[in-house]
């Protein structure tokens, strides 16, 4: 089945929920008819509603009725409850794809019952621009066709790269939650140059626009970020300068320890449920 003549029920409308959906409505992929939203606050139905001309739910059985994709978009203290719930009400045939930090897919399945075919993903907003970063796994069941449905659907909003689902973990520490640490390296760019004299205004276009030039250069030539550095450093320069100063703070060692706490954060995030029976 291609992913335009699938309807997708996407459960849960927060944040990464409301992105995803957004990206598949204005990358034209799905109908809008074709989506469902659920949630328990009728006020992010309603918005999506409005906003997306989806169909929206508070009964998370109901929006998954007639899914042939159902999205578990739900935070991952919650999802052991989602998923009792929904035990016995989804299609047979349904693909269950989940975004949910930490919740390995054969914790899905147990929780869900049966065989269900199962993919893991962990995308990240950027999915509302269609610019996200999205890793995928297969559980036990899923099949070389779940995947390439998975992969096309992910692919309406960004890149997509498969990994062992052992290593979801470490994506959700790098790419998943890495939009954060960006904008806080934007935020810290745009105050550094208030605080030498330019506008906000001013210092935040230029903060926003060298950081996604400074991307698009390592992506679309395809050098080493070392490499691209030295272009830019020159002897006795600002730029050797500066990065001496960035040495002498720590600054790698800080974002390698923010990607390793949020890794550590989501393998914590299912171990509660991993010796709860079926």
């Amino acid at each position: 089945m291609r992913l335009g003549d699938c309807t997708l029920a996407c459960l849960g409308a927060g944040n990464m929920g409301a992105a995803l959906l957004r990206g598949l409505v204005r990358s034209g992929a799905v109908r809008a008819a074709r989506l469902r939203a659920a949630d328990v606050k009728p006020a992010a139905l309603d918005a999506l509603r409005r906003e997306l001309k989806v169909r929206v739910f508070e009964d998370n059985r109901a929006a998954v009725a007639d899914a042939d994709v159902v999205v578990l978009a739900v935070k991952p203290q919650g999802l052991d409850r989602v998923l009792g719930h929904l035990r016995g009400h989804l299609r047979p045939d349904a693909l269950v794809v989940s975004i949910a930090a930490g919740f390995p897919t054969a914790l899905i399945a147990r929780l869900l019952g049966g065989k269900p075919r199962v993919v893991r993903a962990m995308p990240n907003i950027a999915a509302a621009v269609r610019m996200a970063a999205t890793a995928i796994s297969a559980g036990a069941h899923a099949r070389r066709a779940d995947l390439r449905l998975a992969r096309e659907l992910f692919e309406t909003c960004g890149l997509v790269t498969e990994v062992e689902e052992g290593l979801m973990d470490a994506v959700t520490g790098l790419s998943g939650t890495g939009p954060m640490y960006v904008f806080i390296i934007i935020e810290a760019l745009s105050d550094a140059g208030v605080r030498m004299g330019l506008a906000r205004h001013q210092a935040s276009e230029l903060a926003t626009q060298t950081v996604l030039g400074a991307a698009q250069m390592v992506q679309q030539t395809g050098q080493h970020p070392i490499f691209l550095k030295d272009l830019v450093t020159s002897p006795g320069g600002t730029a050797i300068n500066a990065l001496y100063s960035m040495e002498k703070t720590g600054m790698r060692a800080v974002l390698m320890d923010a990607v390793e706490a949020a890794t550590r954060r989501s393998r914590e995030l299912g171990r509660p449920f991993q010796s709860e029976p079926a």
